[in-house]
This record gives C-alpha cells, sequence and structure tokens, in this order.
C-alpha cells in the first residue's frame, strides 16, 4: 500500500472517530438514550468501527452510564441505575409474594383436606386414649381367636387321624 493510500484511510479513520465523538456530546447534552447502535447510528459509522477502536466504545459506554442531565422544570430523569435499582426491588418483591402465595397455598390445602377428610366420616376421632384401648382390645381378641384356631386345627388332624386308622380297620376286615 502507498503511504498516500494510509494517509487517507487515517484521515478517513480520523472523521469517523470525531463524528462518533460529536454524536456521543450530543446525545448527552440532548438527553437522548446512549446505545453503540444509536451513537454509531447516528455518526454514519458500522457497529464494527466502534468494537475495533476500544476508546471510542468506552467512550459510549461512560456515556450510557453517565446520569442524564435534568432540567428542574421537566420530569425526574431516568438513569441506568435507577431502573437496575427498581428491577431489583421488583424481583425482591415477586420473591417474597411467591412465597407467600406458596404459604396460603398450603395452609389452604391443609385446611381444605381435614375439612374434606372429617366430611368423608374418614377422619380419625380425636379421643386418642379410646383409640388405644379399643387397640388393645383387638390384640386380645386377635390373639384369643388365633389359640383357638389353633385347637380346633389339632381336633381337626386328631379326628382325621382316627378317621384313617377307622378306614383302614374296616378295609382290613372286607
Amino acid at each position: 500500500m502507498s503511504s498516500t493510500m494510509a494517509d487517507g484511510r487515517k484521515d478517513d479513520s480520523e472523521r469517523r472517530r470525531q463524528r462518533v465523538i460529536k454524536a456521543i456530546k450530543s446525545a448527552s447534552k440532548n438527553n437522548v438514550p446512549i446505545s453503540v447502535s444509536g451513537i454509531a447510528r447516528q455518526a454514519g459509522v458500522d457497529r464494527t468501527f466502534l468494537y475495533r477502536h476500544r476508546d471510542l466504545l468506552a467512550l459510549v459506554h461512560a456515556a450510557e452510564l453517565e446520569p442524564a442531565r435534568h432540567d428542574p422544570a421537566g420530569p425526574s430523569p431516568v438513569t441506568l441505575a435507577s431502573l437496575q435499582a427498581d428491577l431489583a426491588n421488583a424481583q425482591a418483591r415477586n420473591i417474597r409474594l411467591a412465597a407467600r402465595v406458596q404459604q396460603l397455598e398450603n395452609r389452604l390445602s391443609k385446611l381444605m383436606g381435614e375439612h374434606a377428610w372429617r366430611a368423608s366420616g374418614l377422619g380419625a376421632p380425636a379421643d386418642i386414649e379410646e383409640l388405644q384401648r379399643t387397640i388393645t382390645r383387638l390384640e386380645q381378641k386377635n390373639t384369643e381367636l388365633s389359640s383357638s384356631i389353633e385347637e380346633r386345627e389339632a381336633e381337626l388332624e386328631a379326628a382325621r387321624a382316627a378317621n384313617r386308622e377307622l378306614t383302614r380297620a374296616l378295609n382290613q376286615r372286607g
């Protein structure tokens, strides 16, 4: 590349740089929202130009974070920091409300469940002592019935054995 072409490219790059700086100052002065795309569009350059020139990109980002100039008679300024604070507060509130909703749903579910349980007639009586006595009585009855079954099985086995003996004796005589 010849030096004339190199000089032309440098001059062109410098003109673009000046247009970008001018666009940043103009946007800041006029309280126009600042973004890489907006400054590139206003300066008539491609966004890649800003990304290739890190110093210009840093200027754009610094201007984005800079609080807007505020007209005392106009509405209060909205800055990136205030929007981020609002977002953080809204997220925290959403988390608190979600936890409260979950708590209320659990409480409602428990109350509705207890009501349905009692209404169905399946609910356990409130007197635990009476239940314990009933359990003890049923366990005793179960034990008595089990021993009664064992006695009857023993009697049945004895009767079967006697029946076999009689059948065998009759068959031998016959």
